[in-house]
């Protein structure tokens, strides 16, 4: 383990504290890349427009077209929190600014697979829609699309993910219209923005539409009381946050903390024993978004939607508890395949001291479900790119392995992916995703075939240098910020995906340390010779009388009192 210390330019820290931000903010964000104060304020009026999103207008024009004609709208969903806030966001907006027929379908992750199918176009058809509208899916869904406009729908695709290559050139479905930043000729800057930051654009659009026909009174309803959710799908599918995704994620949280929310965001905190007037990104990410996950890994996302789509305070807090307990059975369900795959894994190396440059894993009890979670874990672990397959769910497929991987910075999964489909045709049925996530099927008898040539495509491209663990951190911190007000302070800032919350970096003194809960080790320390609690989760192994730790701040309460305790993150031995 290699603990570094990011570079923060006293010049851009100087320019930031001159702005008035508190010099340990000014270091923080000027180690993140900011160079002007004004990418900190999180006011509605510097949201990117929706104008510079492509495809928006002709959105819009669509929209307010079907909605004057009175045709029926159909979401078709996404089965993770992205997908199901995004449709909620879809439905709760459109609804808002007048629409009378608006349904969704989101697909089963086992039986349906992941986007728009010909089948789920049929169904769409079949439920009496007009238009069908994607959220977060669509924009590789070409036979989908295809199949919907056959059948006389119009289609509209709201996306985010990178689009479809087909021999170097981008290639995308026939809808009527596309809504993605990611697509060919969008100059939309923020090309890290979420599904549901996808979908809450286009409203916007709809919106200004609207007034321009005269449609509505006034400015029109508020679509700013959607942010809570656009929050939430934004933190949960862990994308960059840029300046623009900040904005919505402040926005969002500010609205939660002062109970301003849909009843099923408020039940979600409730079922997670989170203090929605405290809210962070924290919650977001660990709390509400698995809780929301765990229904499209184990049961249906219809019931994530329903619970985000109530404004029936008791129906709400009925189906945030169902979800509660779905995420409980998942935790365990994911906690035995852990296990399990570590121990694959583990046996992979029994001969040599380093593990492969890359770790797939199979096991024919594994949950297709969660494979992405332990892969996510394995990852972490033992610091290689790692995919987990399980066997398919779905009719007529018990032949086929799901597989989902997460990697290592320096290894672009999904290009690694498009490599091995290259050098073995036929191995990989269907694939897609991002550099740090991605997914694929592949029959069983190919198993072993997948796993060599992703570990060929690692031993090619992946260094010493990056297989060697690393930590990026603050660096020392100074007494005077070791203050429970301003860890209050840092813990009400938007941090996430591409904009790491706080972790210092500094040689600290072991005073003692013993284990509690039989796997977290309880730390007292002395820094700069003041004594400090700390603790280590999940970590078990002893540490040295002086070493050398990464760690985050919190403000731990014991009878009444308040003090800065260490989440010890790693140490460098």
């Amino acid at each position: 383990m290699k603990i570094t210390v990011r570079d923060a330019p006293p010049r851009q820290i100087w320019a930031l504290e001159k702005a008035g931000i508190h010099p340990l903010l000014a270091q923080l964000y000027a180690a993140r890349g900011v160079l002007d104060p004004s990418e900190l304020d999180a006011a509605l009026t510097y949201l990117l427009p929706p104008t510079t999103m492509q495809g928006t207008a002709e959105a819009a024009r669509l929209l307010a077209d079907a909605m004057a004609q009175d045709k029926k709208l159909c979401i078709v969903a996404d089965y993770d929190c992205d997908g199901a806030t995004a449709c909620a966001v879809a439905i709760r907006g459109l609804r808002l600014l007048g629409a009378q027929h608006v349904d969704y379908i989101v697909p089963d992750r086992v039986q349906d697979g992941y986007g728009l199918t010909p089948p789920i176009s049929q169904r769409v058809k079949a439920s009496g829609a007009d238009v069908l509208i994607t959220v977060d899916n669509g924009i590789a869904s070409f036979d989908g699309v295809a199949t919907a406009r056959a059948l006389g729908l119009q289609v509209l695709v709201t996306d985010h993910h990178l689009c479809a290559s087909v021999d170097g050139q981008i290639t995308l479905p026939d809808a009527d219209v596309i809504v993605n930043p990611n697509q060919p000729g969008c100059s939309f800057e923020s090309k890290s923005i979420a599904g549901v930051g996808v979908m809450f654009y286009v409203l916007l659009a709809l919106r200004a539409e609207l007034r321009t026909r005269g449609l509505l009174e006034g400015t029109g309803p508020r679509l700013d009381t959607l942010l809570p959710l656009v929050a939430l799908g934004t933190v949960a599918d862990v994308v960059k946050l840029d300046a623009n995704n900040r904005r919505l994620v402040a926005q969002g949280l500010k609205r939660v903390r002062t109970l301003a929310m849909p009843a099923g965001l408020a039940s979600l905190f409730t079922a997670a024993s989170r203090d929605a007037t405290a809210a962070t990104t924290f919650d977001f990410g660990f709390a509400l978004g698995p809780r929301i996950n765990a229904a499209g890994r184990l049961s249906d996302m219809t019931l994530g939607i329903e619970c985000l789509l109530t404004d029936d305070a008791n129906r709400a807090l009925e189906l945030a508890k169902t979800l509660d307990n779905i995420n409980r059975e998942r935790r365990e369900i994911e906690g035995n395949m852990r296990e399990q795959a570590l121990l694959v894994a583990e046996s992979l190396f029994e001969e040599t001291a380093e593990a492969p440059p890359a770790i797939c894993v199979f096991d024919p009890d594994f949950h297709e479900g969660v494979v992405g979670i332990v892969a996510s874990r394995l990852k972490d672990k033992l610091h290689r790119p790692a995919f987990v397959f399980a066997p398919s769910g779905a009719t007529g497929h018990g032949h086929e392995l799901k597989g989902s991987g997460r990697s290592i910075p320096g290894f672009h999964l999904r290009d690694a992916l498009d490599l091995v489909a290259k050098r073995h045709p036929g191995v990989l049925l269907r694939f897609g995703g991002h550099a740090m996530a991605a997914g694929c099927t592949i029959a069983e008898e190919h198993f072993e075939i997948f796993e060599q040539g992703l570990a060929q495509v690692a031993q090619e491209w992946l260094s010493a240098a990056t297989l060697m663990r690393r930590i990026d951190t603050d660096g020392p911190l100074k007494p005077e910020y070791r203050r429970v007000d301003l860890v209050d302070a840092l813990h009400h800032e938007v941090w996430g995906q591409g904009f790491a919350a706080p972790t210092f970096s500094e040689e600290v003194e072991v005073v003692s340390q013993r284990l509690v809960g039989e796997k977290h080790l309880q730390l007292k320390l002395k820094h700069r010779g003041d004594p400090v609690d700390g603790i280590w989760f999940g970590h078990t192994e002893p540490l040295p009388a002086r070493v050398k730790l990464a760690f985050r701040l919190d403000a731990d309460s014991w009878r009444g009192e308040r003090k800065v305790r260490f989440l010890v993150e790693a140490a460098e031995l």
